[in-house]
């Protein structure tokens, strides 16, 4: 029944079957000098108190799995992002040891910043992709699956370009790239497809304060980016 606000009351339900229970969980990946880095929270209560799990939780009555995705990340790490996207649903009948959960996962890319543990996190760290320990529930799983899904959403969308600052080497351009692959890519190759793409507007200006020898600077054409991002693209690298 809609309250006065709008909002509709929870209320008990009684069902003659079981039924699992719902839950969320956050892959949230970051990119610095150190390459992709990967948000985690240490658990402050069982099952698997002291482990690295995903930031997550179950859904309350009131909410939707995107509310609760956001509130649920907010809550264990003080992180606050508008953008989380659906990656897939988890339901293997034992992922969990309490009780029958199906999880609904969400994936972001973001600018690394401080975290901080809350609600049932002991703890919130960022950790290096390539070193992670092993994770609580089916957590490994489902950054697996979150990787895969990164890793090939590069080639036909231009995501991870709002991590650079607003004037940038293509030199830095290819270190995001390469951060997300996880590996080296040919220098003349990656800058022929990156400047083919037509998203990147080439500036007067070099970089400053380097020990290098300078590189062009560029910037975002952000109506041709608009454009690719309602698109897509195939990103030949």
């Amino acid at each position: 029944m809609p309250r006065a606000d709008g909002a509709v009351r929870s209320k008990p339900y009684c069902y003659e079957y079981a039924r699992p229970a719902l839950a969320v969980d956050c892959v949230v990946f970051a990119v610095d000098d150190e390459g992709l880095k990967l948000l985690l929270v240490e658990r402050g209560r069982a099952p698997f108190q002291g482990a690295y799990a995903l930031p997550g939780g179950f859904v309350q009555m009131d909410e939707t799995t995107d509310e609760a995705a956001r509130r649920e990340l907010e809550e264990e790490t003080s992180l606050k992002t508008t953008f989380l996207e659906q990656l897939y649903t988890f339901s293997r009948v034992d992922r969990d040891p309490r009780d029958r959960v199906v999880s609904v996962a969400y994936f972001a890319l973001v600018k690394s910043s401080a975290v901080t543990g809350g609600d049932d996190a002991a703890g919130a760290q960022w950790m290096p992709c390539d070193a992670l320990p092993d994770l609580a529930f089916d957590h490994d799983e489902i950054v697996r699956v979150a990787l895969a899904r990164l890793r090939a959403k590069v080639r036909y969308q231009p995501i991870g370009f709002e991590l650079l600052p607003a004037k940038f080497s293509l030199g830095q351009v290819q270190r995001l790239y390469e951060a997300i692959l996880g590996r080296e890519l040919d220098k003349r190759n990656f800058r022929k497809a990156i400047t083919k793409m037509g998203v990147l507007e080439e500036l007067d200006e070099v970089e400053a304060n380097v020990t290098h020898r300078p590189s062009r600077l560029y910037r975002f054409d952000r109506a041709e980016y608009k454009r690719l991002l309602k698109q897509g693209f195939h990103f030949e690298i």
